[in-house]
């Protein structure tokens, strides 16, 4: 057993692109720790460039919503047994699920069961909704890592072993954002007014988000001529998805970019964004942002009954405030939007004082969390 501890078997499993990233500095962080690791389960391309063999692809398991998700209900089900199947016969010597809740801390909770010591990586917003679930997550693992300081206060308070870790992004993303060199590697005016827009990673997500954003595009236009758009698509799928809709407005001003989302927000002056891991990244960046998120009236129907926090945007939980409008559901109109983002590039001296707030919760997140995580993993291989 001594020889697995140098070398371990370690199994992550990722089920969207914020968690591959999550995963990738993780591994980075145990490789360093035990150089003779080794890393299997599911994960994305940053993944599979730290040394994961993926048992299958990750954008299997990227889908949004209740309603959405029961559609692939039949698919995910066959995924979770094989990956159950997998690693009770591989044995690893833990299994850290990161984020994707609904999807991997079942698996935890089957492996937790067979003896196999279990962590999950990036906490479920049971603070916030369904907080009776801390009962199935305290019986699925031995620990868990938060990226935030509340998350892990919530825990501590039911007795569930867990470490804050702080953000990677933090320490990732410098303290300040070089707006001249992004508009530089996009090609783009370096003079310019420029509204980024990011209506998600998912095609669910986008086929909610981007129509609405869309319509508030041409508004703005007809107000600002001189307001240039930039679009991220995360994937080619999301390009095509992206630009079909695009084709119905061709006269607009528009930037679409393969990937590079964290370039795109950093060239921006104003952000307009899917409610998400994203807008941390906008935080981080010290971006004016709107928020604005929509899923399926089935969905939102079951979910609202849920929710028991006053936020939905991170920046507004860890600010305990709301310093970014959210626009969410019915309230995602056109002309919400167009104020929303109006209001931003109108009041420059309400976008300096954001500046300063998220500055100083930046610096709170800093402090290696790969590191942190990698640390708090160890301690319990080793134990």
């Amino acid at each position: 057993m001594a020889q697995r501890k140098d070398a371990p078997l370690v199994a992550l499993i990722a089920g969207e692109a914020s968690g591959d990233i999550l995963g990738a500095g993780l591994m980075q962080a145990l490789a360093a720790r035990y150089p003779g690791a080794r890393f299997i389960g599911v994960g994305g391309e940053e993944m599979a460039q730290a040394g994961l063999t993926s048992l299958f692809p990750m954008e299997k398991l990227s889908v949004m919503g209740i309603t959405e998700v029961l559609s692939h209900l039949p698919e995910l089900l066959r995924l979770r047994k094989s990956l159950v199947r997998f690693l009770l016969e591989q044995k690893p010597d833990v299994v850290i699920g990161i984020d994707s809740p609904d999807f991997t801390l079942p698996i935890a909770r089957r492996l937790h069961d067979r003896g196999l010591k279990t962590v999950h990586y990036v906490s479920p917003s049971v603070w916030a909704w369904r907080q009776g679930r801390i009962k199935g997550i305290k019986k699925s693992i031995d620990l868990m890592l938060t990226l935030l300081p509340f998350e892990a206060r919530f825990y501590e308070q039911h007795q569930v072993p867990v470490a804050f870790v702080g953000h990677p992004l933090a320490d990732r993303i410098p303290l300040e954002t070089d707006v001249p060199g992004a508009r530089k590697a996009l090609g783009l005016d370096p003079q310019a007014r420029i509204l980024a827009v990011l209506p998600g990673s998912r095609g669910g997500e986008v086929g909610q988000l981007m129509p609405a954003f869309l319509e508030a595009m041409v508004v703005l236009n007809q107000q600002d001529p001189a307001l240039h758009y930039v679009i991220p698509a995360a994937n080619n799928a999301r390009r095509e998805q992206i630009q079909a809709l695009l084709d119905a407005q061709p006269d607009l001003p528009v930037s679409l970019v393969d990937g590079q989302s964290r370039t795109v927000m950093a060239a921006a002056d104003v952000v307009l964004m899917a409610s998400g891991t994203a807008t941390l990244e906008g935080l981080l960046l010290t971006k004016p942002m709107v928020v604005g998120y929509r899923v399926g009236a089935v969905t939102y129907a079951i979910v609202s009954r849920l929710i028991k926090s006053e936020f939905v945007s991170l920046p507004n939980l860890l600010c305990r405030q709301e310093m970014v409008p959210e626009l969410i559901q019915e309230a995602l109109t056109t002309d919400a939007i167009v104020t929303a983002v109006r209001r931003w590039f109108d009041q420059p001296e309400l976008a300096q004082a954001l500046k300063a707030r998220f500055q100083d919760v930046h610096q709170q997140l800093r402090g290696g969390a790969s590191e942190k995580a990698a640390a708090a993993v160890a301690q319990l291989l080793e134990a």
